[in-house]
């Protein structure tokens, strides 16, 4: 009886809070109804369903279907799941500064930040996490190893971990308050092009920018060119965007504006501060893990012509959300506005008011409008952002993303690091046949089993073959191309050598130099960086491409 009433004052509340909400509003008496409905049915379950039911749980569930059926960024925070919220929005948190992750039952180290209590304590990518104070982590996943690693800073922490190559040990050390920067690295490519890469845009981003391009500056008196890196940049504040434009443009630019159904959201932002450089020539690269702030960043920078886009085609998030406090120390990230950048589009590039079968479609072309930049350029909105110079996507051969996702690459990097006291500096660590020789060597006897397009081809026409009952005259033939398929695949590991031998000095760089050395390990392939650099080097097309003419 206690549990039904208990259930009855919360389904009072909630109709007390949503009722003072819309009392003005000709839907009230719609949710009245549902209310009632919800309630009925709420009362019904937790009284009459053949098991016993948690209450919380049960409205929790409901209300993340409810928030789902608007889109993915409105966003419900239990009391629990607060302190993974906070981080998301101020990128702090106590604890050893590590990410894990979890290989079949084991949890492993997956990668330490550099300066922080668990790479101090000599903590490597790879070590398995065996103890924590002492208790058993067998049968624990990666959330239950999350929330036994993170504490206040200053407390005390043992790890007994197995570390490839070496063996067992134990690692004591103190946790820490963790400020992952949203700039982890920046430098110069060459005597005249620096490089500054960022991340994230928690608190202080843009400082971070302003600071890096200083610094780069005062230390390279012949630098006439700077490329900013957005790319897998998934956004964040939409202030500190404003900011990190603020590098580059007047004080007083308009960079953003927010318009919502509450006319309490519609604001423009506008660079409050002095450049740091309005002259110096700057290349953004973009792909299409580069949502929200980072298309703030990017979209403003082509709209008022600062500077060159470089990449693919963005994500294509021009939606902003809000945070709520709720009672019982819940929060809510809820949906509020659209923004524009200063062209006055809208990047926005899917339609959540209207879904088909529940999914949410891109805007149709021929409902996308044409704007200008500042010098008369053509852009277009409901697209995300489109580079000015667009190159093709990254894509792995499917032996390397099978190396990758089962952690062949991963487990020997960290064997090798184990086992190896010191390489070159990351932009120097270049590996040659007799190391791929090493590296088959240890692939041997290891799953990485993976299915070409052609064998899925070749699978599809059996199938079909066997439908229309024509299998059976062409075996024969199926069979000797299935046998020469399986020869040709047997190679493949020589075919992607140059491929594969690059992310494993990638992956070495970071082993021995972090995230600085994974970052200056991949200058020498990386499409864009070299995109932009022909493009530095070739003032002229530079120019005419921000010229508009």
């Amino acid at each position: 009886m206690k549990k039904i009433k208990k259930i009855s004052i919360v389904i009072i509340v909630i109709s007390i809070i949503v009722f003072s909400a819309f009392k003005a509003s000709d839907d009230y008496f719609e949710i009245s109804k549902n209310l009632d409905i919800f309630t009925s049915v709420y009362k019904e379950i937790n009284v009459s369903y053949v098991d016993e039911v948690e209450p919380g749980s049960l409205i929790k569930s409901a209300i993340d279907a409810m928030l789902k059926s608007l889109d993915p960024y409105t966003n419900f925070y239990s009391e629990a799941q607060f302190e993974d919220y906070r981080y998301q929005l101020t990128g702090e948190y106590g604890g050893v500064g590590a990410t894990i992750k979890q290989i079949g039952e084991n949890i492993v180290i997956d990668y330490p930040y550099e300066g922080y209590p668990a790479q101090l304590a000599d903590l490597r990518s790879g070590d398995k996490i065996i103890e924590v104070d002492g208790k058993s982590t067998k049968g624990k996943n990666s959330d239950d190893m999350t929330n036994l690693l993170k504490g206040s800073a200053g407390t005390d922490i043992t790890l007994k971990i197995d570390r490839p190559g070496i063996g067992i040990l134990t690692k004591s050390f103190k946790r820490a308050k963790i400020k992952v920067n949203n700039v982890p690295y920046y430098g110069m490519i060459n005597d005249k092009t620096g490089y500054i890469k960022l991340s994230g845009f928690t608190p202080d981003a843009g400082k971070e920018v302003q600071d890096a391009l200083k610094s780069l500056k005062q230390n390279n008196k012949e630098i006439n060119s700077v490329i900013l890196d957005l790319r897998g940049n998934g956004g964040g504040l939409l202030h500190e965007a404003v900011n990190v434009v603020n590098t580059f443009v007047r004080k007083g630019q308009l960079v953003v504006s927010t318009k919502g159904r509450d006319k309490e959201n519609n604001r423009n932002y506008s660079t409050l501060d002095e450049p740091i450089d309005t002259q110096i020539m700057l290349a953004v690269l973009i792909d299409n893990g580069s949502a929200s702030a980072s298309e703030i960043v990017s979209g403003s920078i082509q709209d008022l012509d600062r500077g060159v886009i470089i990449g693919q085609k963005s994500f294509g998030k021009g939606l902003v959300q809000s945070s709520r406090v709720l009672t019982y120390n819940t929060q809510m990230k809820l949906t509020t506005s659209k923004y524009y950048i200063p062209s006055g589009r809208c990047i926005q590039k899917l339609d959540y008011t209207h879904k088909r079968n529940g999914k949410a479609e891109a805007i149709a072309d021929s409902l996308k409008r044409n704007f200008f930049t500042r010098n008369k350029r053509t852009v277009k909105d409901g697209e995300g952002i489109t580079p000015d110079f667009v190159t093709d996507e990254k894509i792995y051969s499917k032996i390397t993303k099978s190396l990758l996702n089962k952690n062949i690459i991963f487990d020997y990097s960290n064997l090798f690091r184990n086992t190896t006291e010191t390489v070159p500096t990351s932009r120097k660590i270049k590996f040659d046949d007799n190391d791929f020789n090493k590296f088959i060597e240890f692939t041997k006897g290891k799953d990485y089993n993976y299915t070409t397009e052609t064998e899925d081809a070749l699978d599809k026409f059996k199938k079909q073959a066997t439908k229309e009952n024509y299998y059976d005259d062409l075996k024969t033939e199926y069979e000797t191309l299935q046998s020469k398929l399986k020869t040709n695949k047997s190679s493949d590991l020589s075919k992607y050598k140059d491929e594969i031998l690059q992310i494993i000095e990638e992956e070495i760089a970071s082993r021995f130099y972090f995230e600085k050395g994974k970052i200056e390990a991949s200058f020498d392939s990386d499409i864009e960086l070299k995109k932009a650099i022909e493009i530095f080097t070739n003032t002229a097309k530079y120019h005419s491409a921000l010229s508009g003419k």
